[in-house]
C-alpha cells in the first residue's frame, strides 16, 4: 500500500507570510508586543512554570526575547505567540523548532497562574495545530514534556496528541535531567 504524503511548504514560504492572529475561542494567539514583557517576567518567575523550564527572565531579557521573534519567523527556525484576552496575556505557545523541508515542528506552552483551569493551553494547541496543518502544510507536530508534568500530559491529550513514548533523560530542568513524554499529531489524524 502506498504511503500517504502531504505537501508542505518549501523553505522561504513562512517568511513570506505575515504572522497571523489566530482565534482560539475566548482569546487569541497574537505576535508578542513589547508591552508584554512584564507578563513574560511573571511567567518565568512563577514556580509552576519554572519547575519545567531551566530559565528565568529579567525585563531587559524579556524585551530582547520579544524583539527576536520577528527574526526567528523570517529565519523559519521558530515562532511564538502570546495567548491574550483583550490586553491581558494569559500564556504563551511556541514552535520551539520548525523544519519546513521535513514538514515538522515541536510545540511548547505555558499558562500564567491567573489563567489556569480555563482551558487556555488545550485551546491554544488546537488553534495553532489547525493553522499549521491547514495553512503552513506541516505533516507532524510534537509535544515533549517531563514525565512528571501531568498537567502538560492532559493538555496534549485534550488537544488530540497521541502519546508515543518516553525519551530518557532528554531535557534539562532546574532539578536535573528529566525523561520526556512525547506526543504527536499527524496531519492525517482525525480531528
Amino acid at each position: 500500500m502506498p504511503r500517504l504524503t502531504r505537501p508542505h511548504m518549501a523553505s522561504g514560504s513562512l517568511a513570506r507570510l505575515a504572522q497571523p492572529v489566530l482565534n482560539a475561542g475566548n482569546f487569541v494567539l497574537r505576535p508578542w508586543q513589547l508591552g508584554d514583557a512584564p507578563a513574560l517576567v511573571a511567567g518565568y518567575s512563577d514556580p509552576g512554570i519554572r519547575q519545567w523550564h531551566a530559565r528565568s527572565m529579567s525585563v531587559s531579557e524579556a524585551l530582547a526575547w520579544i524583539e527576536a521573534w520577528p527574526n526567528r519567523w523570517q529565519e523559519e527556525t521558530s515562532c511564538g505567540w502570546a495567548a491574550a484576552d483583550d490586553d491581558s496575556v494569559l500564556g504563551q505557545i511556541t514552535f520551539r523548532t520548525i523544519d519546513l523541508h521535513e514538514g515538522t515542528a515541536e510545540l511548547s506552552y505555558w499558562v500564567l497562574p491567573e489563567a489556569r483551569g480555563r482551558g487556555v493551553a488545550p485551546q491554544a494547541v488546537i488553534a495553532l495545530t489547525k493553522w499549521s496543518f491547514d495553512v503552513l502544510g506541516l505533516h507532524r507536530i510534537e509535544i515533549n514534556h517531563s514525565t512528571q508534568n501531568q498537567a502538560s500530559c492532559h493538555v496534549a491529550e485534550r488537544a488530540g496528541y497521541v502519546g508515543e513514548g518516553v525519551k530518557r533523560s532528554s531535557a534539562l530542568h532546574p532539578d536535573g535531567f528529566h525523561d520526556m513524554h512525547q506526543h504527536a499529531r499527524i496531519a492525517t489524524d482525525p480531528t
